[in-house]
This record gives structure tokens, C-alpha cells and sequence, in this order.
């Protein structure tokens, strides 16, 4: 799995990865627009700028291998990311997860450097799909990006919810069977408007807006009186017993 990412960089220039890489690019253009913060992050597939319509002022993206010999490149380990905790807004996932060895120390890392309220966006090959059933086909064990571990959509919401994230938004596209010639990949494009509509969870790929939520405790503290209790004070001496008379009174005698 280490040269995965790298497999699947190449296969974006092939004329199925073009189609797939232009759905991808519309919907992270149309959906980081509207996250604000302070801090960015992209992990891998440095060739495609997913963060470029974001408005968030500082926008990372951070690769696992080559060189980071530019601004805003930065070169790390996924599973061990060198970011602080609680300080990214928002966090972009582009098919890490299926082509990695740990996915789920990925999404801890993720988690850990999210701030509260902060959004993961993730995108991933569906199984349940024309795609997916390509996969057991593929003529290579390493052909990209059938290679990688598809990773269901129900499996990927109970990884994100041990983690206590919420799953905010979500959206499959590439309907069209995986045709590697590109004049049928245009004779598919009716696939598209149509699988919206009438088979949406078979789409190619899904994205997975999630939302990392922190259950804060808060006390509830009794409404305490405010005005002082009275001093104690000792009670009146009797003017009798004041005069030195102690006892009973006497009886009288008849």
C-alpha cells in the first residue's frame, strides 16, 4: 500500500481518472467555499487542489512522499500528522483511507487536530457500485485504483461516530460504468442526472461531510440564598431568675 497514492496520482491522467477527477474537483470547490477558519489541510494527491476556492486564510497540503519544496507543501506521516491538537478548521480526505494501512489511526490523527466544530471531508470508492464490482476484475494486483481496500459506506459512518463525529452532509456521483475509452464515457453522461435520481446509493464515488462534535459537561448548581443567616443570640434571662431566685416557686400554704 505504500506506493498506492502514488499509483492512483498516475491514474488520474488517464481518461477514466479525468472523468472521476472532475466530479471530485466541482464538488470540494463547491463545499470548502463555505467552511471557515483559520487553518487548512489537504493529505495527498498534491496535483489536485481541492482547497483552491476555500476562504480559510492558511490552506496546508501535506503529502507522504517526494519532496516539500514549496509553499504550502509539507511533508508527513498520515498516521502521525505534525500538527497540534484542536487547531484545524477543516481537513480533506481524498481516498486516503482506502489506500493506506491504517486507515482508522488516520481519522484519530484527524480527530486530534480538529478543533471542536471543525469538518472532515472524505472521498472514497463505493463497493456497492458499477465500480465496485470492477474491482474483483482488475487484470494486475496492483492496477490502480482497483488496488485499493474499498471501504462501504455504513463502515465508514461507525468509525466516524466511535469518534464522535457527525455525519453533516453526503453525496455519490460517477454513475457511469468504469469505461476506460473516452468517447463512451461521453455516450454515459445521461447516467449521471439519472442516478441522482433513481439508484443514488450506487454511485461510483460518495463523499462524507462530517462534523467533530465535543460533549461539553456543565454543572447545575442549587440557587443559593444570598442574604446572610441572622446571628445566633442567647435567649433572655428571665427577670426572676435574674435576682438570684432559682427553683420552683414555693407552694402556699393554706
Amino acid at each position: 500500500m505504500e506506493n498506492s497514492l502514488a499509483q492512483l496520482a498516475a491514474w488520474l491522467d488517464t481518461p477514466l481518472g479525468q472523468y472521476l477527477l472532475a466530479r471530485e474537483q466541482d464538488y470540494f470547490d463547491q463545499t470548502v467555499a463555505d467552511v471557515f477558519g483559520f487553518n487548512a489541510l489537504q493529505l495527498g494527491l498534491l496535483q489536485c487542489d481541492f482547497l483552491r476556492t476555500s476562504r480559510i486564510p492558511l490552506r496546508v497540503r501535506i503529502n507522504r512522499e517526494g519532496h516539500a519544496h514549496r509553499v504550502g507543501i509539507l511533508r508527513a506521516d498520515f498516521r502521525e500528522l505534525p500538527i497540534a491538537s484542536n487547531s484545524a478548521d477543516l481537513v480533506v480526505l481524498p481516498h486516503i483511507l482506502e489506500f493506506s494501512e491504517d486507515p482508522h489511526q488516520i481519522l484519530r490523527e484527524v480527530a486530534r487536530i480538529l478543533v471542536p466544530e471543525g469538518q472532515v471531508l472524505i472521498s472514497g470508492f463505493n463497493p456497492w457500485s458499477l465500480w465496485g464490482l470492477r474491482r474483483p476484475l482488475r487484470p494486475t494486483p496492483g492496477d490502480s485504483p482497483w488496488c485499493g481496500r474499498f471501504i462501504n459506506l455504513p463502515r465508514l459512518k461507525d468509525w466516524l461516530a466511535l469518534l464522535e463525529f457527525e455525519v453533516a452532509a453526503g453525496k455519490m456521483c460517477c454513475y457511469a460504468p468504469p469505461i476506460t475509452q473516452e468517447k463512451w464515457l461521453s455516450r454515459f453522461q445521461f447516467m449521471e442526472t439519472a442516478g441522482d435520481r433513481w439508484w443514488p446509493i450506487a454511485g461510483g464515488v460518495y463523499f462524507v461531510q462530517a462534523v467533530k462534535r465535543v460533549r461539553g459537561m456543565r454543572l447545575i448548581m442549587p440557587k443559593w440564598n444570598e442574604r446572610r443567616a441572622s446571628q445566633k443570640q442567647l435567649a433572655a434571662v428571665p427577670q426572676k431568675l435574674a435576682r438570684g431566685r432559682v427553683g420552683p416557686p414555693r407552694r402556699r400554704q393554706l
